[in-house]
């Protein structure tokens, strides 16, 4: 996501930073690079001229120019400016103060709102939440036994009376029932269209009119682009709307949706779906969003998602054997297996604070899995024994394996290769030594974030000095 734009000011920056002065007419030409950055992005126009005046109104002022580093102060402008045009701070659902609270997902059909039922469900019961789910979209085919399938895999329990009932209906008996039965959340799945029409909508109003206290979510699908923007703007003109949960977020190169739906409508982006499995759904963060369309990673998210694929006891056991050298092909396995539970591969590693600017380095999300799938094949081609005890990997053993995956030799080669430098990096790092892996040096303390450019060093910098 946002790869275009930030390559494109990652660009406009690098040449305002080459520049031996940079004067007034100099910041004037890159501000209007910068929004057209942002147009070529799909950001609403008026969004992006709203910016560029921004931005300009704080950084043409001489205590700017006559600065040390004057890109670096723009670059730090710009990262203080997508925050506040991003949302400033993430807004959680409002609980109601007498149980339940009800959540209600309205949007366009095809925007993702069942599937993101169950995601915000798994997200609340792991917050410690007792979720109900209630089917009211009455009209699409399977539309109540896709959610009870959903419900099933989010472990939560799904509550319908049919298809021949009044949806209005549905939601207050959904609401009683788990006022009875001790639900505190209930999420109400609506009907969509594949447009915008005015008997979903006179629904959709007709349903949180029913309840004196309600959390209406509009889902959006990012892909939509402008689109996108144009059914958030009707639906917050309809609708008491208190936030925005944006979908497909991880397949929009572009981003521009997220940068104009909060704008344009003044409603906070409150969650981002970033894959396609229940677990993918991610709280919005303006300031770790806009350090990453500036490229300076998200690490905070990173370890989040990590904390969510492995419990503690687990991580603890992993790290246990790494530094005692007690790391084997199993583990490698499934330390391998709770890394895709996290994302694809490549969007992780552009989390890490710097990663951006490895050029070449970085594989992109179709080849992390490409390659996730070939170690994996490889491993579960050996026995448990061998596993457990690599050295026993003999030609012979390797030329087995290589034809039970239906991989090479080299392949099998590559995966023992990988696993080795694996426990030759956790044990340089045990010894607080740092560690060369390829082109990449790690664990060297107050060393800059691997292929980082110098302009994002700075800028990481004076945007720590804050």
């Amino acid at each position: 996501m946002f790869e275009s734009l930030r390559q494109n000011l990652e660009g406009i920056f690098r040449r305002l930073g080459g520049k031996g002065k940079v004067r007034d007419k100099d910041l004037r030409d890159a501000l209007k690079e910068v929004r057209n950055a942002l147009l070529e992005a799909d950001v609403n126009y008026e969004v992006a001229k709203d910016f560029e005046r921004s931005v300009a109104r704080k950084a043409l002022g001489a205590e700017v120019l006559k600065g040390l580093r004057p890109v670096e102060q723009v670059i730090k402008i710009v990262h203080e400016e997508l925050v506040h045009l991003l949302g400033d701070a993430a807004v959680p659902i409002t609980m109601a103060g007498r149980p339940p609270t009800i959540v209600l997902m309205a949007g366009l059909q095809g925007s993702g709102k069942t599937t993101h039922c169950g995601k915000l469900a798994i997200r609340l019961q792991r917050e410690g939440h007792k979720v109900l789910l209630a089917a009211t979209d009455v009209y699409r085919a399977a539309a109540i036994q896709q959610l009870q399938t959903v419900g099933e895999q989010a472990g939560a329990e799904v509550f319908t009376l049919g298809d021949r009932v009044d949806p209005v209906d549905i939601a207050k008996a959904a609401v009683s029932h788990g006022a009875a039965k001790g639900f505190d959340v209930v999420i109400i799945d609506t009907a969509g269209r594949l447009a915008i029409d005015e008997a979903m909508m006179a629904e959709v109003e007709r349903m949180e009119a029913a309840f004196d206290e309600v959390e209406t979510l509009l889902v959006v699908d990012a892909m939509t682009g402008q689109d996108a923007v144009n059914v958030a703007t009707e639906f917050s003109r309809r609708l008491h709307l208190d936030g925005v949960v944006l979908t497909k977020l991880d397949g929009d190169a572009r981003g521009g949706a997220a940068l104009s739906v909060r704008h344009v409508t003044g409603r906070p982006i409150k969650f981002v779906g970033v894959g396609e499995g229940l677990e993918a759904l991610d709280v919005f963060y303006p300031d770790r969003m806009a350090q990453r369309i500036l490229g300076m990673g998200d690490l905070l998210t990173f370890i989040e998602r990590a904390q969510t694929a492995m419990d503690a006891e687990t991580a603890l056991e992993m790290q246990r054997k790494l530094l005692e050298d007690q790391f084997d092909l199993e583990d490698f396995r499934q330390h391998l297996r709770n890394m895709r539970k996290m994302g694809p591969v490549g969007e992780l590693l552009r989390m890490i604070p710097g990663m951006e600017q490895a050029q070449g380095l970085l594989p992109s999300d179709a080849e992390g899995e490409a390659e996730l799938d070939m170690v994996d094949a490889v491993i579960c081609s050996m026995t448990m024994k061998e596993r457990r005890d690599p050295e026993l990997l003999n030609g012979s053993r390797r030329r087995r394996i290589a034809r039970g995956c239906g991989r090479s030799v080299q392949d099998v080669n590559i995966v023992i290769k990988q696993w080795r430098e694996l426990r030759g990096m956790m044990a340089g790092m045990k010894g607080g030594q740092p560690v060369q892996i390829g082109n990449l040096r790690i664990g060297q303390p107050g060393a800059a974030p691997p292929g980082a450019s110098r302009g994002t060093r700075r800028a990481t910098r004076a945007l720590k000095r804050r």
